[in-house]
């Protein structure tokens, strides 16, 4: 039996396509809602981590050429002697050590 409702059949296929389109975008905001502050916090950290890998880099440069000052310290007893005399103002026994001052600018 095939019973014709004329209008209203057609009024209840739009309700219900409009409930379900709404449904729908009401899912789609809830999700984009809920995971909004994760996708925020996960691009500042990245943001952290890319700053902090620099800051590695940076040490690691500085690392680096402390090792090679090291070294080349170690290595060689006239760098130890020549440091000596420059910064600590060692000498030679019966040397005469003769320093200059820097100028006073008025």
């Amino acid at each position: 039996m095939n019973v014709n409702l004329g209008i209203w059949d057609k009024l209840m296929r739009a309700v219900l396509l409009l409930l379900s389109l709404v449904l729908s975008l009401a899912t789609l905001l809830a999700v984009y809602f809920w995971y909004a502050p994760v996708v925020q916090e996960n691009a500042r950290l990245r943001k952290e981590n890319l700053t902090l890998d620099e800051k590695i880099a940076a040490e690691q440069q500085t690392a680096r050429q402390l090792k090679a000052a090291v070294d080349s310290v170690q290595n060689d007893p006239r760098t130890v002697e020549r440091l000596a005399r420059e910064r600590l103002g060692y000498a030679k026994t019966n040397e005469t050590v003769i320093r200059f001052e820097t100028p006073m600018k008025n």
